[in-house]
């Protein structure tokens, strides 16, 4: 079975509780505070994949998993990444902002990069990649911008309704992201286990290299600690889902295997933030 048919309606409803929870005060924190909205962007957009080319090479990749790390690290930041950073007392409206406009970026970046990286397998390691951009932008609008969409005018037509809807549907998601973990490492248990070393490797070397960046990136701007820990969040939480859509469609890739470096990223992406909670809680204490 090809879990595209099981991720299709996690990332439609993702999306759209991410609609929900967009409002006009989201945006405008673009206008107030622009140093730290181009600080997020530029390290999950700009950084990441740039940190996921010097992984990739660094461990040597073969080229369905460095054409995998590289998907993941061009995906938009990931839903979760706003109670993350409440939980850290970052600034959540920053975060919502920040996940929003990474999410309609990509739209337009993920085929420049894939399509970078693809070009780079071909010449680098004698493997042909066939990207079909016109179809890999067609389906991230469907699956990202549609659902933002109706979730933004189901909140503006019926706004109490909305707000239950968000509710159910943020208790539904986490279970959801897992019964796809836990059925995709069925489905690819063979090839998880016998990479997972360099895999699990590669993808916390790209996590901690990626909050680092954000963090350094940050501090070198003077942000708050509130806007630093969200930027920290933001650009080491990607959006597996669309990451294992994008490799498993039969549109695109049609590779699950490509998949795999996603869903290793999304088990060590938790691990790693859930230690960095921890570890700022004396201070936010």
């Amino acid at each position: 079975m090809n879990t595209i048919w099981i991720v299709l309606p996690i990332l439609i409803v993702l999306m759209f509780q991410l609609g929900i929870e967009l409002d006009r005060a989201s945006f405008a924190g673009v206008i107030r505070r622009p140093a730290a909205v181009a600080a997020g962007l530029v390290g999950q957009l700009l950084l990441l994949p740039l940190i996921a080319f010097g992984v990739a090479l660094a461990f040597r990749l073969p080229p369905v998993y460095f054409m995998g790390l590289i998907l993941i690290a061009c995906c938009p930041g990931g839903s979760s990444s706003n109670v993350f950073s409440m939980l850290a007392k970052g600034d959540v409206a920053l975060s919502v902002t920040l996940t929003a406009l990474s999410s309609l970026i990509t739209l337009f970046t993920i085929p420049l990069v894939m399509g970078f990286a693809a070009r780079f397998v071909s010449v680098h390691a004698d493997t042909v990649i066939d990207l079909p951009a016109g179809k890999l932008l067609m389906q991230n609008i469907v699956l990202l911008f549609l659902p933002m969409a109706a979730g933004g005018l189901f909140r503006r037509r019926w706004p109490v309704a909305a707000r239950h809807v968000h509710t159910l549907l943020g208790r539904m998601a986490f279970p959801a992201l897992m019964l796809l973990a836990a059925l995709f490492f069925i489905q690819y248990a063979d090839a998880i286990v016998r990479n997972f070393r360099v895999l699990g490797f590669s993808a916390a070397a790209l996590i901690l290299l990626a909050m680092f960046a954000g963090a350094l990136l940050s501090r070198s701007l003077r942000l708050g600690r509130a806007v630093r820990r969200t930027i920290v969040i933001e650009v080491g939480m990607q959006n597996a889902a669309q990451a294992i859509a994008i490799a498993t469609s039969p549109l695109i890739f049609d590779n699950g295997e490509m998949a795999i470096p996603a869903i290793v990223y999304a088990l060590l992406m938790n691990v790693i933030l859930l230690s960095y909670l921890k570890l700022i809680r004396p201070a936010t204490a």
